[in-house]
């Protein structure tokens, strides 16, 4: 399987490019970000792209799966702009790929209470519709509380202050809260097995996420 991958410079997607890196099973990766990945493999290429929203479609026909785990905090943050950032982007890049390559698996990194009341969650909301209704091989994953086992970093000093306050008290978070805490590790298994064969449901909540990527399963 040869996979896109955006954000991987971010918590979430330096796990999920470890595993994709890792498998077997993957015969290459397309990294397409803001800034270099900081990572060498014979299986990754990598696409440098100053401005996102300069979309450019050559060459990604090529690849089986779209693994889309760019996303920013709402913190401090406008309606307009959030909007901009979250929902416009991946917009933009999901239209082109249905064009260039409509079979295109799409699995989007939304959030655990996406579709609620607060201002980030409509938003989310909003873009996991679109895609669902633009991408027949789209998946929304619904991540909860990610725990890094590899040196996985947040790209910001008030996310990396929280890192480093949580750090002592992942493994009784994840023993009082199973469902809800998944390690960089699991989620990228779980994002690798979804693109591979395709999920009997399209949301994919936090529970559904830690049963896909423990250790213990076949895949």
């Amino acid at each position: 399987m040869k996979v896109i991958l955006f954000g991987a410079t971010g918590m979430v997607g330096q796990g999920v490019l470890r595993q994709l890196l890792a498998d077997p099973g993957i015969e290459s990766v397309l990294a397409i970000g803001r800034r270099p990945t900081g990572f060498s493999h014979p299986k990754l290429k990598e696409r440098l792209c100053p401005d996102l929203f300069n979309v450019d479609a050559t060459g990604l026909d090529a690849y089986d799966a779209c693994f889309f785990c760019l996303g920013v905090s709402a913190a401090g943050m406008d309606e307009v702009r959030y909007t901009r950032l979250t929902h416009d982007l991946t917009l933009d890049w999901a239209r082109v790929l249905a064009q260039v390559s409509p079979a295109i698996r799409f699995l989007y990194v939304s959030g655990m209470g996406t579709g609620g009341k607060a201002m980030w969650a409509q938003v989310k909301g909003r873009t996991e519709n679109e895609l669902l209704a633009l991408l027949p091989g789209a998946t929304m994953i619904r991540l909860g509380a990610l725990r890094p086992l590899h040196g996985e970093s947040s790209t910001t000093s008030g996310g990396r202050v929280l890192q480093s306050l949580f750090a002592p008290l992942w493994p009784l978070l994840q023993w009082l809260w199973p469902s809800g805490v998944i390690t960089t590790e699991e989620l990228g298994r779980a994002m690798i097995l979804a693109a591979r064969a395709p999920a009997s449901k399209r949301i994919l909540e936090s529970a559904d996420l830690v049963a896909l990527g423990r250790p213990d399963r076949t895949p």
